[in-house]
């Protein structure tokens, strides 16, 4: 039952943050990233929202975090991952932008996973990603 519990609570969280995006809240989402690091795990299902503000807010919150403590961004790229198999071309796009920001060697080998997604969208990120690293 205490697991139910937390999974409620972590999904309430989750549409917190992505509200507080939403509204461009962006600094107290930074303070909530930076205490807890665990947050970092739910990028993808946050990414999944479909308001623009949110998806766009989160690629502000990764630049900023990149400044604040660029370690922890690697604790997303799992989600992230993830999200290159969606069927969604919008969220693999934003999925190649975030791991980009990350531009860890375990983000960029994702990002060179996908040069040869079916969509143009994608593999235009893709390229303007590893434009950026190279």
């Amino acid at each position: 039952m205490t697991q139910s519990r937390n999974s409620v609570s972590d999904q309430e969280l989750k549409r917190v943050i992505a509200d507080f995006l939403d509204q461009g809240h962006v600094e107290n989402i930074v303070a909530m990233f930076r205490r807890e690091p665990s947050y970092y795990a739910w990028t993808g299902d946050i990414l999944r929202d479909e308001r623009f503000s949110v998806r766009l807010g989160i690629s502000v919150l990764f630049e900023e975090l990149l400044q604040i403590q660029p370690e922890k961004l690697a604790l997303a790229v799992p989600s992230l991952a993830e999200l290159l198999t969606a069927d969604e071309p919008l969220l693999r796009g934003e999925a190649v932008s975030l791991l980009g920001i990350i531009g860890n060697e375990a983000a960029m080998e994702l990002v060179c996973s996908k040069t040869d997604d079916p969509d143009p969208q994608v593999r235009e990120m893709v390229q303007l990603v590893l434009g950026e690293y190279t």
